[in-house]
């Protein structure tokens, strides 16, 4: 569905070679030739539409934890999203609606709903970075994913110049992926609108490790505020919550996606690798597992960039990193990882102006 484009004006100013560096988990990209700030959707709009209409590279930059930049920098313009707002509507019959600037920061929505007693997204507690991105990636953690909560993305088309809003059903959820990931940059997401039912005791646990931590069957309830505690500390136990002073935390979270195999290649692995049977008769594994299995194990690697002390799966920053160091312990482990197991591992960050080399 279609809206007329906002016409509100705003100017665009240089922003002196900041480094993207400073709005990234990982701390590494090098200048932005210019940055602003959009405070409202609005403004979202017109920054990147004036950029499109000028032929002006540009770069939407949320909460920087789902993004690895050059270091070179970025030659255009970094627009970084700001906007606020979240409107609740809520009935004991219809449940909660909630609609969602992009720039809500997700944790605080996700502690919000859970302290006003709204069940669905608890299991994703502790995620870094903006709204805005998650329907992006279908962002996803301990059994969930956002595609089961999400009624609609409002989104701004770059490439019909228009304002158009997506139910859940058309956004092509699919594991770590969505109409907007597959066409990278076209679809700029300016609110999410999410339905959750009303009640304490959260959805269905469907993750092994998590009901063990909460002390529960697979598919058993436990109140939500307890699955939001086992969940943060799992993920604080992983590097996995944002810590300044914890090196392992400087990172984009898990690298690599988890490989989803035709069932003759799972066939192939090791008699303890993990396996998932998917609906369309292929096998997830665990990219994590075939890491440490390849002899890549936690804090593997040469500082300033290796592999987490805490998660074989997150590659990080101990201070003073390169991107392109980052980016050759990146591919060492993707290499042995196909060399031993015949699995080309996926990155699951934007890769801005550098890419992995090719597996051989």
């Amino acid at each position: 569905m279609a809206e007329p484009v906002p016409s509100a004006a705003v100017e665009v100013e240089p922003a002196g070679g900041e480094r993207i560096a400073d709005w990234t988990t990982l701390r590494l990209g090098g200048p932005a030739r210019r940055s602003v700030v959009a405070g409202t959707a609005d403004e979202l709009v017109e920054l990147v539409a004036g950029c499109d209409a000028r032929g002006e590279p540009v770069l939407v930059l949320g909460g920087g934890s789902n993004v690895v930049v050059a270091d070179e920098g970025f030659d255009g313009t970094v627009v970084r999203v700001a906007s606020r707002g979240v409107d609740v509507d809520a009935s004991d019959c219809a449940g909660a609606t909630l609609v969602v600037a992009a720039g809500e920061p997700w944790d605080a929505l996700v502690a919000r709903t859970v302290a006003e007693e709204m069940v669905g997204l608890e299991a994703l507690s502790g995620i870094p970075g903006l709204t805005g991105a998650c329907p992006i990636q279908n962002v996803g953690a301990y059994g969930a994913d956002v595609s089961q909560s999400i009624a609609t993305v409002r989104t701004y088309d770059r490439a019909e110049q228009r304002i158009r809003t997506f139910t859940g059903a058309d956004c092509g959820f699919g594991y770590r992926t969505s109409r907007f990931k597959a066409e990278p940059g076209r679809y700029l997401v300016l609110e999410v609108t999410f339905h959750l039912r009303l009640g304490t005791l959260g959805a269905p646990v469907r993750y092994a490790e998590l009901a063990r931590r909460l002390g529960v069957d697979l598919g058993e309830r436990a109140p939500a505020a307890d699955v939001r505690e086992a969940v943060l500390a799992l993920r604080a136990g992983k590097g996995m919550v944002l810590d300044a002073d914890d090196h392992d935390t400087w990172s984009a979270g898990s690298f690599f996606t988890n490989p989803v195999l035709d069932a003759e290649v799972a066939d192939r692995l090791p008699d303890g690798a993990p396996r998932y049977a998917q609906p369309d008769g292929r096998v997830k594994t665990s990219a994590a597992w075939l890491i440490d299995s390849a002899g890549f194990g936690r804090g593997w690697g040469t500082p300033p960039a290796t592999l987490s002390t805490k998660h074989a799966l997150a590659l990080t920053n101990r201070g003073g990193a390169t991107t392109a160091q980052l980016l050759e312990l990146a591919a060492r482990v993707r290499a042995g990882v196909h060399e031993t197991y015949g699995v080309v591992l996926e990155p699951e960050p934007v890769l801005v102006g550098c890419v992995l080399p090719p597996v051989s």
